[in-house]
């Protein structure tokens, strides 16, 4: 057997020659995680320089844009409103009677005071002079009765006459003074009776459809009334709020008249501008709400009784309120944002927070500075980074 003692070689070199192979290896080895690391770095960059060229050779994104606007902007509650007429008068005979006349066109617009119905006159101008023929009679009686009393009176002074005498005389007087006051009444009820026969109007306002037309006989208080008149100008629009708005509405209500506008639903055109008038003194519990009304001027008929409209309620102005069109302003998983468009055109993404959206506009209440552009149209092919073509701005101002 070989013993390498015995050989007289050192056992340190034998070592050394034994494990050679392995050092090699593992040289090999780095070696080739240096090239493989070197030519990484190399494919990266190669690759960002071809997305960075690639970028550049792009065409721009062609995108709507709008100028953040500061400025003063009321703080409102929006609720569905509606019209009211400011009085409503369903109009009913006080007598009996035919129906002779009717002096009015449904629909139209009518005046305080205008003859809208007559009823069959005769038999109350004939119950009038009967009455007054009573009244003549009577009066006749009275007078020559208190003549009668004023000489018993005399004769009563020389003691020609029974003071008993004298008393059944004065009754008599008092008696026929008394009848004869009964058939003035009469008299004025009877002219009374003829002048309910002609229907006035006790309104300004427009009437309804005819329930009951010429020829019909009609009965005093009769169910069913006559026609209705409606009057619009003023005018109420009445809606409901939710209850936690109360207080803010009590309190800028003690300070000034609020005010309130109207304009039909699906509409961006305003149709009145009114004053709000009452606040109702209980919440409805089924509902969590509290009804308010408002009273319009209404000059010229833009409102119109059973009308919904879009009632918007001002309580104060916001000064310096930042506002954006209520488009620029998108929702991702990490909550609002905008994309703002930067010197050089190119988009970023900015996180805003909102204060409120007020129609078409949103009120920015961090996230964005006065002057500042973001897109409003064209979000969707946009990303970090991407160069914008931006079309002529429109400022932020609703």
């Amino acid at each position: 057997m070989f013993n390498p003692l015995a050989a007289g070689k050192p056992l340190a070199r034998l070592e050394t020659t034994v494990s050679r192979p392995g050092k090699l290896t593992f040289i090999a080895l780095v070696c080739t995680a240096l090239i493989a690391g070197t030519l990484f770095t190399y494919e990266k960059d190669r690759l960002r320089a071809q997305d960075a060229k690639r970028a550049k050779a792009a065409p721009d994104t062609p995108v709507s844009v709008a100028t953040v606007g500061q400025q003063a902007v009321a703080v409102s509650i929006h609720a569905i409103g509606n019209v009211e007429a400011y009085a409503t008068v369903a109009l009913k005979a006080r007598v009996d009677g035919q129906i002779v006349e009717v002096n009015f066109e449904e629909g139209h617009k009518i005046r305080k005071g205008a003859v809208l119905f007559r009823i069959d006159p005769r038999p109350f101008e004939a119950t009038l002079r009967q009455a007054e023929a009573n009244l003549m009679r009577d009066t006749a009686q009275s007078e020559q009765t208190r003549s009668q009393e004023r000489r018993y009176q005399e004769l009563l002074q020389k003691n020609f006459v029974s003071k008993e005498a004298y008393a059944q005389i004065r009754t008599n007087a008092d008696t026929a003074a008394a009848v004869a006051l009964a058939s003035k009444a009469a008299v004025e009820n009877a002219r009374l009776q003829l002048e309910y026969s002609t229907i006035r109007s006790p309104l300004d306002g427009f009437v309804g459809k005819v329930l009951l037309q010429k020829g019909n006989m009609v009965k005093a208080n009769d169910s069913i009334p006559l026609v209705v008149i409606n009057q619009v100008q003023p005018i109420y629009v009445s809606f409901a709020v939710p209850e936690q708005n109360l207080v803010a509405v009590r309190e800028h209500m003690a300070k000034a008249k609020l005010q309130v506008e109207a304009s039909p639903p699906d509409s961006g055109k305003l149709t009145a501008i009114g004053t709000l008038t009452f606040v109702d003194n209980a919440v409805d519990a089924t509902t969590g709400t509290i009804k308010l009304k408002a009273l319009f001027p209404n000059k010229d008929s833009a409102l119109w009784p059973g009308q919904f409209v879009n009632a918007r309620l001002k309580l104060f102005d916001q000064k310096d309120a930042l506002l954006v069109p209520s488009q620029a302003v998108q929702t991702g998983p990490q909550g609002q944002y905008v994309f703002v468009v930067k010197p050089d055109s190119t988009a970023e993404v900015r996180k805003v927070e909102l204060d409120r959206v007020d129609g078409e506009y949103a009120i920015i209440a961090r996230g964005l500075e006065k002057g500042e552009t973001v897109v409003v149209k064209g979000q969707l092919r946009l990303a970090p980074g991407t160069r914008v073509t931006v079309a002529k701005p429109k400022t932020g101002k609703p």
